[in-house]
Parts: C-alpha cells; structure tokens; sequence
C-alpha cells in the first residue's frame, strides 16, 4: 500500500439518494479524508471530485466504492485514471477489487484505460468519417452568415464614410463592434 494518505471520495447521483453507505466503508477501509457530493456521473465537472483530485498528492490512494461514482464513461475515467497516474496516485475501487497499489490492479487498470483510449480514438474517427460524408452531402458547419453580401458591401460603404460612429453601425447591423472591424477588414 501507498506511503501517503487515503483520501475518500463518494457520490451519489439524485438527492433522495444518501451517502451514508459509501461513507462508511471509506471510512472503515481508513480514509483520513472524504470528498462526497450529490451529482449526476454524466456531468464531469463534480466539484468534490475535482477537489480531491486536486488534493491527492503523490504516495495517495484515491478510494472509491465503485468505478460507476467515479466516472461514468471509460473515455471519463481514462482522463481521470491518466491525473492520477501523472501525481503519482493510486486508486483502489473496493466493491470492484481494483488496486493499483498491486501489479494485478496496475495490470487491470492499465487496460481499462486502454480501453478507454482506444473507445475515444474510435469516436473521433466516426466524427471525422460524419463530418467528412456530411461536407460532401453540402452540409455546412459553423454558425450561419450573419450579413448577405450586399448588406456587407453597405456596411463597408458606410463605414468609409464615417457618416454614422462605429458603434451605431454596428448596432444597424446587428454585430458586435469587434465583428465589424473584423469584417471591413475583409
């Protein structure tokens, strides 16, 4: 087991839910620290436990009850897993057997986050391949053109002309007045 100390981390996803269960057993297995929050798993920015990983320093063990209270996607916990591995920290899931303190849990772990690695790089080549059929079919990305281009020719034309001040062109238009010195600078 790690040199440092154990910190505790628990969460439970509504908040007719309680903590009690899985603070009890971090609490037993002898977690000098607990972070817990009532937060969905789908969001990633879990205040709680973005302080404990914040707080872990190297020698820590990261304790959780199960995988599922810590990140609910594998691409989710390979960033986690990754944090953890960069500080220096182990992670023991209890109810799931999984520590990294032992080279079986380190094993374990590795290829869950290979795992993890390989589902994200899968993810991102169906997004390029649908991005890639989607241009072919004409379809455009990005925000929609505010301005056709007669109502930038205008906008260019009044600009030069410094009849009325930047801002109520800009207003006219209906744009931020960085837009349009972006645009007459087109």
């Amino acid at each position: 087991m790690s040199q440092g100390q154990l910190i505790g981390y628990a969460r439970v996803s509504t908040q007719g839910q309680k903590l009690d269960n899985q603070n009890s057993k971090l609490t037993e297995y002898g977690c000098h620290k607990l972070f817990s929050e009532k937060f969905t798993g789908k969001d990633k920015n879990r205040a709680q436990l973005q302080a404990a990983l914040d707080y872990v320093r190297e020698g820590d063990a990261l304790i959780v009850t199960k995988l599922d209270r810590l990140a609910r996607s594998a691409v989710d916990l390979g960033k986690i897993a990754a944090q953890l591995e960069e500080k220096g920290v182990d992670l023991v899931v209890l109810d799931q057997d999984i520590n990294t303190t032992t080279p079986t849990g380190k094993l374990m772990f590795t290829m869950i986050g290979a795992f993890a690695e390989f589902e994200r790089d899968l993810i991102h080549d169906r997004c390029r391949e649908g991005i890639a059929k989607a241009k072919e079919r004409g379809v455009r990305f990005g925000r929609p053109k505010k301005l056709s281009e007669e109502q930038l020719v205008e906008m260019k034309a009044e600009f030069e002309a410094g009849v009325i001040t930047k801002a109520e062109l800009a207003n006219k238009y209906g744009i931020s007045r960085p837009s349009l010195y972006r645009l007459v600078a087109t």
